[in-house]
């Protein structure tokens, strides 16, 4: 799988190792909470908060996090964030065993797990250069996009087997796959970084938000791919559809969690060997449209196999869509304004997921869970239908070539 010239980098691969399992471990964690969560509380309502929980700590600490992957060694930053979610996972292993568990526990949990990723992220983009060199970077950042997918997919798959040894085993299992993380991230000999001592401030964050929303195709792209996936995930409430409406337990339910990582794995192998050459923008909307069309598929259908294909279809619709987006958002940036840009960015992109979690869950508590996903699908082929009449420059960028 790995590069020739980057098999040659025994660094890189002990990097690439780390992110395989960490990656896998984290969709495992994720897996069991919502599970976990839901044994407890039969409300979809709270795997609506567990979704905010997540997301809430990337916004209280955008402004910090960046500066301390600049200023301090991130080669340490990344080690201290894998231990801590290794102690997460046993803590959480922990209180099934001795029988302390409790939702406020879980959240507290997830409260942390947010925390650790939000300091992780911006340090495991920034190691990357220092690893690899800007030479091999795009190889790199295309071969970890891959192995993402492939976690995806392998972890909820694998989460769902492991739950056959209990909650406690899957804990144990994730905070395992934590530490042999760690083990390869700490075998890296690293050469020091150069590092920042410039402060950061607010202009920072609000000179990306201004640049946005001042060029109209940038923001459409961005808005209607935050809108789409805000209204139509309903992945928050898989572990009901899983239990109640579907009824193939936590296996199944590992299989749902890795249909979009399918779909989404699958058209990210045709699109690098396909790459769009023209009418990007109306394919972007054809494809958000398909997102909307497969969420009201999947919100209806009570037979499993029927709802796998939705997901793995809307996997595919949504893959489409960020490839389009992400092309447009760094094609239309100046070089100069691609970490401001990339920092507003990085927020729509979470608050379209974990804020698409709590209001799903929201929804469901208040109306029912079919009807939940239901007006998820509508709503986002009604953004549809607004943005074409919003942003009528975005339907037609990359009308001739891919720009």
């Amino acid at each position: 799988m790995l590069d020739s010239e980057l098999a040659q980098n025994t660094n890189y691969k002990r990097f690439w190792f780390s992110q395989v399992l960490s990656f896998m471990a984290n969709q495992i964690v994720m897996m069991a909470l919502g599970w976990h969560l839901y044994t407890l509380t039969h409300s979809a309502l709270s795997l609506g908060y567990l979704g905010l929980v997540l997301f809430l700590p990337q916004v209280f600490l955008v402004l910090i996090v960046g500066q301390v992957a600049d200023r301090y060694n991130r080669r340490r930053i990344i080690l201290i964030t894998q231990l801590l979610e290794a102690i997460i996972s046993l803590s959480l292993c922990g209180s099934v065993l001795f029988n302390i568990e409790s939702p406020h526990w879980i959240f507290i949990a997830a409260f942390c797990i947010g925390s650790v990723r939000a300091f992780q992220g911006p340090a495991l983009q920034a190691l990357l250069p220092n690893l690899v060199g800007l030479e091999l970077l795009p190889k790199a950042i295309a071969l970890g996009s891959a192995s993402r997918q492939f976690a995806t997919i392998a972890g909820p798959a694998l989460g769902g087997l492991l739950f056959l040894g209990g909650t406690t085993f899957v804990y144990l299992c994730s905070a395992l796959f934590f530490i042999v993380a760690f083990s390869q991230i700490f075998s890296i000999r690293f050469t020091q970084q150069t590092q920042q001592h410039s402060p950061a401030t607010r202009e920072f964050l609000f000179a990306g938000i201004k640049f946005i929303w001042e060029r109209k195709v940038v923001l459409g792209a961005i808005s209607l791919d935050l809108f789409s996936v805000l209204l139509g995930g309903a992945t928050a409430l898989l572990p009901i559809y899983a239990e109640k409406i579907l009824h193939v337990g936590t296996l199944g339910l590992g299989f749902l969690r890795a249909g979009p990582a399918i779909g989404a794995l699958i058209l990210a192998i045709y699109l690098s060997r396909h790459p769009l050459q023209k009418n990007a923008g109306r394919t972007m909307f054809i494809c958000v449209g398909i997102f909307g069309v497969t969420t009201l598929i999947f919100g209806l259908s009570e037979w499993f196999l029927l709802s796998l294909v939705a997901l793995v279809v809307m996997g595919a619709a949504d893959m489409v869509s960020v490839v389009i987006r992400s092309t447009l958002v760094q094609l239309q940036t100046p070089n100069d304004m691609r970490g401001r840009v990339g920092a507003v960015n990085s927020i729509f992109i979470g608050a379209s997921n974990q804020l698409g979690e709590f209001e799903s869950g929201i929804t469901a508590e208040f109306f029912g869970v079919v009807p939940a996903v239901v007006m998820g699908g509508l709503g986002t082929l009604l953004i549809v239908g607004i943005w074409l009449r919003l942003f009528p420059e975005l339907y037609e960028w990359g009308r001739d070539v891919s720009r």
